[in-house]
C-alpha cells in the first residue's frame, strides 16, 4: 500500500510539474536529492560503525548485560505478562539499550526478535497482545541518551556543535516515553472496562 501511495505522489508531482512547466526544477531537485542522500549515507556509515563498535565492546565487556539487568525490574512492571526468564524480555531490554544510544539500525533487528517472541507468547494470534502494543509504543518513543544518527547528520552538514542536541533530545524522548506509557495504560484500562480484554 505504501508503494502505491509513493507512486501516486510521484506521478501527481510529475503531472503537476508538466502542467506548470517546472519539469527542469523537478529534474534538478531529483539529482540534488540523490547527491545529498549519498552524502548523508556516507556520513552515517562512519558514526554508526563507531557506535556499533562501541556497542560490541560494551556487549563483550558485560556493560549491556549490566544495563539490561539494571532495567529488568522496570521492564517487568511495564510488561507484567512476559515471564522473567522468557527470551522476549531479553530482546526488549537489548532493544531499549540500543535505542538509548540512538542506534536505531542496531535496535531494529532486536525489536523484530522481541516482537516475534511476544507473538509466540500471544499464541500467534492475528490480534496483538497488550505487551505487543506496549512494546510498539515504547520502541517508537524510546528514551535516547546519545542521538548518534542525528549527530552524524549534523556533522555531515558541518554543524558548529553537532552534540549540543543531546540534552534536549534526552528531555524530549523522556517526555515522549512517559507519555507513550501513560496513553498505552489509559487505552488498556478503557478496553478492560469495555470488556475487550
Amino acid at each position: 500500500m505504501v508503494n502505491l501511495i509513493w507512486m501516486a505522489l510521484l506521478l501527481i508531482g510529475l503531472v503537476f510539474a508538466g502542467i506548470n512547466g517546472t519539469m527542469k526544477d523537478v529534474n534538478e531537485a531529483m539529482f540534488q536529492g540523490a547527491k545529498e542522500a549519498v552524502t548523508i549515507s556516507i556520513g552515517l556509515i562512519s558514526v554508526l560503525v563507531f557506535w556499533l563498535g562501541l556497542m560490541k565492546i560494551a556487549e563483550q565487556s558485560g556493560l549491556l548485560s549490566f544495563f539490561a539487568h539494571l532495567f529488568r525490574p522496570i521492564a517487568k512492571k511495564i510488561f507484567p505478562e512476559v515471564p522473567s526468564d522468557h527470551p522476549a524480555l531479553g530482546y526488549i531490554l537489548s532493544n531499549m539499550v540500543a535505542n538509548m544510544f540512538g542506534l536505531g539500525n542496531a535496535a531494529t533487528p532486536l525489536g523484530i526478535k522481541a516482537m516475534e517472541q511476544l507473538n509466540k507468547l500471544n499464541g500467534q494470534k492475528d490480534e496483538p497482545s497488550r505487551s505487543m502494543i506496549t512494546f510498539v509504543a515504547l520502541n517508537t518513543a524510546s528514551v535516547t541518551l546519545i542521538p548518534a544518527t542525528v549527530i552524524s547528520i549534523r556533522m555531515t552538514y558541518h554543524s558548529a556543535s553537532p552534540g549540543e542536541i543531546i540534552g534536549t533530545t534526552f528531555v524530549a524522548s523522556l517526555i515522549a516515553t512517559i507519555s507513550a506509557i501513560m496513553i498505552d495504560r489509559a487505552f488498556y484500562i478503557r478496553r478492560r472496562k469495555k470488556g475487550g480484554m
